[in-house]
């Protein structure tokens, strides 16, 4: 069945008012407010229901409620946003989704999401690192698994689809206007035509570039930003690209998985190979719940300078705190190193080392409604840029998922309910199947040889630390690697595996090659980017670099960065006044 995958007969056609690309949180939740809009969905994802990558977010989502802290605002929640992300990102996005925060978790609460409650019922919420107050709501060490476990129990209490194991390959255009999407069943090949109004992109980012990452496989690959690009979409900040603090090492089958940051939340301490707490080195005041990108890079520097441990990591040891609260507060944790390596974390260390985790950048969306500048296209999620800035405060990607979720899907709403659907060009599904089945009959070793390749040059050159001569190089080998893949041997008759594989190698050259043009252009070192050659901060780069695609190449831009509403430059300025020692460990 799968070896005539792409043939024309075997494609089939339905219709939808509106695709979502993606099913974890953003996608979902962009459904159940296209629902609430009285539109009936269809919901594309890549893996099994209830299995996105969501499910591996640990840690917990942030809002600014005052359970804990009294004094906490969304003001100052987006304060600390735009602080710790180092002034790239858009302040009226912050603001929507600090001011919109608390809803995001009331309807999490609705849909039956079992947050953590103290003895008097309110809701716990943790530090999480570079947060001024205790904002961060949790579900135990596995908050991303219960919100999908209740966001689709909601799909299903309103019966809408959601067709899994979906690679999508197109977005179709008609007269410049989403007309549908084109996709294939991974599970047997079937192409299948979905003619559509709108679109909502959630489809994810695009750190599955880099060897060491906290993704599964397949997952992560540009995918999302590439389908956006072709069809004429702008993407942004490709460049800024988060390494969370702390991936698993060892074994290494294990390596570069998440230890969440709720392990330092609840105290866990970071000792170098010599036994040193060597945090007091680079942030003596925040110490282990310092922001992501100096944990991370002080981490990236223990290990550099020798200090690392046999497997080139760092010791992360909560071992000091009652074996109770640990298994209370860190069970999948304490399940995670048993299943790798059997280490007992109540007792031993965790052996950890930096690992690509998020992408910061993404499509470039409208504050408001999340629309690409394509009509009748829509994004949320970590697909998009415009939150997060040099550096992400762990806790705001879920939240963000929830609120421009849901912004997305009420646009999408409002598009279809005034723009009627448009029929797919006929001509252009026919170009993008014939396109589908030459790549089908990529040799799908040679593509899978060309990913790993291309994963090694990003993490050895455009990784944590960067330079000229290296991203240089990164982007040199980039551009044989495309020239490759365009002769890359056709094997046989096409098949499902070989089309996936080929897919995913095109839309990471992309994704890789504008992450690597942006950070050559950008030359300063601001949060998670670090530049070698240019080592300080320069103000007059307080700047968003923009891509597009032109002519199947890259083009950059840069455009100046609005300044946040008043009250938050007031709590800005204040920020420096605002004492954090001996308030970041419960």
């Amino acid at each position: 069945m799968a070896n005539s995958i792409y043939t024309v007969p075997r494609s089939k056609r339905i219709q939808t008012e509106v695709a979502v690309i993606g099913s974890g949180a953003a996608g979902l939740r962009a459904a159940i407010a296209l629902h609430e809009q009285g539109i009936q969905p269809l919901v594309l994802g890549k893996r099994p229901r209830a299995d996105a990558h969501t499910v591996l977010a640990a840690g917990g989502i942030n809002a600014a409620l005052g359970t804990m802290d009294p004094a906490d605002s969304w003001v100052t929640h987006a304060a600390d946003t735009l602080h710790e992300g180092h002034m790239l990102s858009d302040p009226e996005v912050v603001e929507i989704l600090c001011r919109e925060a608390p809803q995001a978790i009331d309807d999490l609460l609705t849909y039956g999401v079992p947050f953590a409650r103290g003895n008097d019922g309110r809701l716990l919420q943790r530090y999480f690192g570079a947060h001024c107050y205790r904002r961060t709501c949790f579900v135990g060490d596995y908050t991303g698994r219960a919100m999908i476990k209740a966001l689709v129990a909601e799909i299903d209490r309103r019966n809408i689809t959601i067709l899994e194991n979906m690679y999508v390959t197109d977005i179709l255009l008609t007269n410049g206007r989403v007309s549908g999407v084109l996709a294939f069943k991974l599970v047997d090949g079937t192409a299948l035509a979905i003619e559509t109004g709108s679109v909502v992109l959630a489809a994810g980012g695009h750190i599955h570039i880099y060897r060491r990452s906290s993704s599964r496989r397949r997952e992560n690959t540009g995918d999302g930003i590439a389908l956006a690009l072709r069809v004429g979409a702008q993407i942004a900040d490709m460049e800024l690209v988060q390494f969370h603090p702390t991936g698993m090492v060892w074994p290494e089958e294990a390596e570069g998985t998440l230890v969440t940051e709720a392990v330092r939340g609840e105290g866990g301490r970071l000792y170098n190979a010599k036994g040193e707490r060597y945090m007091a080195n680079y942030d003596a005041e925040r110490m282990e719940l310092s922001t992501r990108d100096r944990v991370a890079l002080a981490n990236y520097n223990e290990i550099l300078e020798g200090r690392g441990t046999s497997h080139g990591g760092v010791w992360l040891d909560i071992s000091h705190i009652p074996a109770t609260t640990i298994q209370d507060r860190l069970p999948k944790m304490i399940q995670q190193f048993q299943t790798y390596g059997g280490v007992d974390i109540t007792r031993d260390p965790m052996e950890v080392a930096p690992t690509a985790h998020y992408s910061m950048g993404g499509v470039r969306v409208e504050p408001d409604t999340h629309s690409t500048g394509v009509p009748g296209l829509y994004a949320a999620g970590e697909t998009t840029a415009g939150v997060h800035g040099a550096n992400r405060l762990g806790g705001n990607s879920l939240v963000e998922c929830m609120v421009f979720g849901r912004r997305a899907g009420e646009a999408a709403a409002d598009y279809v309910a005034s723009h009627a659907t448009t029929a797919i060009d006929t001509d252009q599904l026919s170009t993008c199947l014939a396109h589908g089945q030459q790549l089908a009959r990529t040799n799908r070793d040679t593509a899978l040889s060309l990913i790993d390749n291309l994963q090694q040059t990003m993490w050895q050159h455009a990784g944590m630390v960067r330079d000229e001569a290296g991203l240089s190089q990164a982007l040199r080998t980039i551009h044989a690697m495309r020239e490759q893949q365009a002769v890359v041997p056709q094997k046989g008759a096409p098949h499902m595996a070989n089309l996936s594989a080929a897919l995913d190698l095109k839309s990471m050259l992309l994704s890789a090659e504008a992450t690597v043009l942006s950070a050559l252009l950008r030359t300063e070192s601001r949060g998670a980017h670090q530049r070698r050659d240019y080592p300080q901060t320069a103000p007059d780069w307080q700047q968003t670099v923009v891509a597009a695609l032109h002519n199947d190449e890259v083009v950059l831009s840069t455009v100046d960065i609005p300044q946040p509403a008043p009250e938050i430059v007031q709590a800005l300025e204040e920020y420096a006044q605002l004492a954090v020692a001996g308030r970041l460990l419960e």
